[in-house]
């Protein structure tokens, strides 16, 4: 409802500048300095003094002498040296909540495409593609909350160098066939791949020539043919349907998985390729370091010139360099390519919905996938060079409107503490130790499993769960452990701003107070409990429509506590408007946070079930109700579920 009347005041100014004086400028809002100077103020007229050479205040006076009343405004004043404050109607504001009266929404046939996770098929994932799920999968709920319509990609790269190493291992060290490979797929593989992954990596630093295996494999999968290609597919396989399994865990779903041997075996690569050529965005490369390979200069997206910073697009043995098969999706994403995958459902997930995977064979009945109006790549800012390559290449094709709208959702990586790698047995050499946290490697096998890190907090959630509660079955106490475990890691996943390096600890994820998951679930609960406990005193939740009219509303609102928190509670599509516009989920975290603190501040100071007054009663009984439905409105754009109990 707070958004919904920001709206409405600033479409209202934005007119009332226009007609008063021509000039189309943005309105802006501000939180007030004090809560008594009203509940919104707008500078409106300090940017048009610049314009009108006029003094702010009287601009402002200007504004308001005349002008229209504003459904839900109960009073403008002018303030300062031209601040216009505003004040809400107390009573129709909370007359609007108590209705839920629907909500602005901005739904459009624009698609926003939102591609996030993408883990390399080749091993285990680890507390790093947590945090990248997390975000997308967050940033996803935020947008559908805001009425966008959104598709959720997840790209397998399974054609890539880090398939190609695990392939290797299993050819060349082990000797293995692809029929024994599949064996293996049926127990943990991924667990397998990662150990297997980390051998192959030594392998190569003590036997340099044995990189040969590694481009050997690249070429058999480029072209689909022999055992090599056969295992790649095998290993990509079973890995991306662990990944699905262990995202899932986390509430994490899909729409779609596009997948690089399409790329390639579509031919989207050699339409993509053709077209850079034919615009000079890439060019063949005679001598030098790059001699062989096709390269796009350093002059096209870093301002650079020179042979010495171009990306190599093409190498000099004929394979394609990740980013310029990135090219080739992206140009797919927007409807650009001229070409398109088939689909064939891949899993159905436990809520009903569908997740298709890309192929190479025509099927019927598949739904339309692609063709974005904006794109967010959910990737890591280590990946920000190759982002800048990408969107080079919309721009060197002449799409510049795409090249805008595709949009590099970065973000720090994800370390342990000191204290968690001691409690997940992670041998540390001394150089480790000495670090304020501890980063993680797949290369080098140092690191924690994301399966192993649900597994491990779940353990210890548990522990205080079935201490709380002994009476209740050991199957029932585990799933209480569950969500609360999954709420505690994806909100310190996501308390974090994008630009932080976060150190992962099991002791500040899952405590029960301060900026936490489970405080803010248990919040949550605490007010579920309050109308529980009515109930168990034979008492029916009342019909508060009926019990409070507009002028009971306006009469409880008049105790300035009571009408602060009632704001405060109700600005979650504000928080998340806000919150989508920066990019931010941690905006949206740190709300849930603010919001738990007012409810347990409001719990604390009123004894809502012994209240006497039968109109008191009756409203902190429905400002009780409000705070839960917008804690779990709230956690649930978090992904986080309220437990029964805690």
């Amino acid at each position: 409802m707070f958004h919904v009347l920001e709206r409405r005041i600033q479409n209202t100014f934005h007119r009332r500048i226009q007609e008063r004086y021509g000039a189309d400028i943005p309105v802006v809002i501000e939180q007030p300095r004090q809560s008594d100077f009203g509940e919104i103020a707008l500078p409106a007229a300090f940017q048009l003094a610049k314009v009108l050479k006029q003094a702010p205040r009287r601009i402002a006076s200007e504004l308001l002498a005349g002008m229209a009343p504003i459904p839900g405004v109960a009073a403008l004043e002018v303030a300062g040296n031209g601040y216009i404050n505003v004040r809400f109607d107390r009573g129709a504001y909370a007359q609007a909540l108590l209705k839920a009266e629907e909500q602005v929404r901005e739904e459009t046939g624009r698609k926003i495409i939102v591609e996030h996770t993408n883990i390399n098929p080749n091993k285990a994932a680890h507390i790093g593609h947590l945090r990248n799920a997390a975000l997308g999968d967050t940033f996803v709920r935020m947008l559908r909350a805001r009425g966008k319509r959104v598709e959720v990609q997840n790209y397998i790269d399974n054609t890539g160098v880090q398939v190609a190493d695990v392939v290797a291992g299993f050819h060349f060290l082990e000797r293995k066939t692809p029929g024994e490979v599949e064996a293996l797929t049926a127990n943990r593989f991924d667990y397998l791949c990662w150990d297997l992954y980390a051998r192959v990596s030594a392998h190569y630093k003590e036997d340099p020539d044995s990189l040969r295996w590694r481009a050997e494999t690249l070429h058999a999968i480029e072209s689909g043919e022999g055992d090599l290609a056969r295992m790649a597919h095998i290993v990509s396989d079973a890995v991306t349907a662990a990944h699905l399994e262990t995202m899932l865990r986390l509430g994490v779903e899909y729409d779609v998985l596009p997948r690089e041997s399409e790329i390639l075996h579509l031919k989207f690569w050699a339409s993509a390729f053709e077209q850079l050529k034919a615009r000079g965005a890439i060019h063949f490369e005679t001598e030098g370091k790059n001699a062989g390979c096709w390269v796009m200069p350093a002059s096209a997206f870093a301002g650079g010139s020179g042979t010495e910073d171009s990306k190599v697009i093409v190498r000099s043995d004929g394979t394609v360099t990740y980013v310029g098969k990135d090219i080739a999706y992206q140009l797919w994403k927007f409807g650009l390519l001229g070409k398109d995958f088939h689909y064939r459902p891949l899993r159905a997930y436990p809520d009903g919905r569908q997740v298709w995977v890309t192929t190479g064979e025509p099927r019927e009945h598949a739904p339309e996938f692609g063709r974005g109006t904006r794109v967010y790549n959910v990737i890591d800012v280590r990946q920000s060079y190759l982002q800048d390559v990408v969107v080079a290449g919309l721009r060197a094709l002449g799409y510049e409107q795409q090249a805008a709208e595709s949009i590099h959702f970065s973000y720090e990586m994800v370390a342990l503490s000191q204290r968690c790698a001691a409690e997940l047995g992670i041998e540390l050499s001394e150089e480790d130790r000495k670090r304020p946290h501890v980063e993680v490697s797949g290369r080098k096998g140092l690191g924690v499993k994301a399966d192993d890190l649900i597994d491990k907090l779940i353990e210890k959630a548990l522990e205080e769960v079935a201490a709380r509660h002994p009476e209740v079955s050991a199957e029932e106490q585990r799933a209480v452990a569950t969500q609360i475990a999954v709420g505690a890691l994806r909100y310190f996943l996501l308390k974090f701003t994008r630009t932080s390096v976060i150190a992962f600890d099991f002791q500040e994820a899952l405590s029960f107070e301060g900026d936490t998951g489970p405080y803010v679930q248990y919040s949550a609960v605490r007010a579920r409990n309050i109308l529980r406990k009515l109930e168990e005193r034979g008492e029916p939740l009342p019909d508060f429509q009926s019990e409070l009219p507009p002028e009971a509303l306006a009469r409880q609102l008049a105790f300035e506590d009571f009408w602060q928190v009632l704001l405060a509670a109700s600005k979650v599509d504000a928080a998340v408007e806000r919150a989508v516009e920066s990019g931010e989920p941690a905006h949206v975290a740190k709300y849930a946070f603010q919001l738990a603190q007012a409810f347990n501040n409001f719990y604390h100071q009123y004894h809502i079930l012994h209240e006497t007054d039968r109109e008191k009663k009756v409203f902190l009984l429905w400002m009780t109700d409000f705070f839960r439905s917008q804690l779990e409105q709230t956690l649930s754009i978090l992904g986080i579920d309220v437990p029964p109990y805690m």
